[in-house]
């Protein structure tokens, strides 16, 4: 019973966030081979490479990604004057140390 209660709240938690994980085994060489040289070759890690090859082959290349991960940041930024002046005394610098 506990397995199940597990996995409700894993697909509940997943369907709320941005992305999900997946492991995906028996990767063809050839397609591992071709990942992995168009990931040297941009630049960019196996798995946005891998992502953005998923995509493209579902028809999905064209829609931009929409991440959440400041948003409730965004705006919320609130003067300090005691934080102004920690991080005044932060920016100090100790020309002992820089000798």
């Amino acid at each position: 019973m506990l397995e199940i209660h597990a996995l409700q709240a894993y697909y509940v938690c997943t369907m709320k966030s941005s992305s999900v994980q997946y492991t995906i085994r028996n990767i063809p060489p050839r397609v591992d081979q071709r990942l992995r040289e168009r990931s040297t070759r941009h630049g960019a890690s196996l798995n946005t490479v891998a992502v953005q090859a998923l995509s493209q082959a579902l028809g999905l290349e064209g829609e931009t990604a929409v991440f959440h991960d400041l948003d409730d940041l965004a705006g919320t930024w609130v003067n300090d004057p005691a934080f102004d002046q920690a991080i005044k005394a932060q920016e100090q610098v100790d020309e002992e140390l820089w000798r």
